[in-house]
């Protein structure tokens, strides 16, 4: 493990798959890890490059293993696929990210920082909200239509004339 130089690692949620490379491009680690082992391991080799495929948890996986020096780097998920030698498995990921990486022309993912992540995760959850804001006016239209009672698609103007529509429901409707 002390001669390792490139490391890929196909996370999870629980159990990672590493791959790791010498300099002459032997395989010098090759094992899976359980989360809470992880950074324990990666604490233990020499500094080296490592790479992830840009998925849920991997900036944050990229920052704390920065904190050892090691080089990270982020890749596309489509742009490892093409160096799997063989069926899609751990193992087999982990390989062709820790090739991946390696290739002086592949395009990596920019690391974001904590405040970026934070920002973006904002904007995530305030587009579900209004797409389930959406949802249930459309859904609730739907409903009233089946009844005879159509209101423009509007939010203000299903709340403005659905007070109207609700008594001219069937008190079971009306009530839901």
């Amino acid at each position: 493990m002390s001669n390792v130089t490139t490391v890929g690692i196909d996370l999870a949620k629980n159990v990672f798959a590493l791959h790791g490379v010498d300099a002459l491009g032997r395989v010098a680690l090759r094992r899976t890890v359980r989360r809470e082992k992880l950074l324990q391991l990666i604490a233990q080799l020499p500094v080296c490059l490592i790479g992830l495929e840009a998925c849920s948890g991997a900036h944050e996986w990229a920052r704390q293993f920065a904190r050892f020096g090691h080089r990270v780097r982020l890749m596309a998920p489509k742009f490892v696929a093409p160096y799997r030698k063989s069926g899609k498995n751990d193992d087999n990921d982990a390989a062709a990210i820790c090739e991946a990486v390696a290739r002086p022309s592949m395009r990596f993912v920019p690391l974001k920082t904590l405040e970026q992540q934070a920002v973006l995760a904002q904007h995530r959850i305030r587009q579900g909200f209004i797409e389930e804001r959406t949802a249930s006016i459309n859904r609730l239209r739907g409903v009233l239509a089946e009844f005879g009672q159509v209101l423009p698609q509007r939010a203000s103007e299903l709340r403005r004339g659905l007070a109207a529509c609700l008594e001219r429901l069937p008190t079971r409707v009306a009530a839901a």
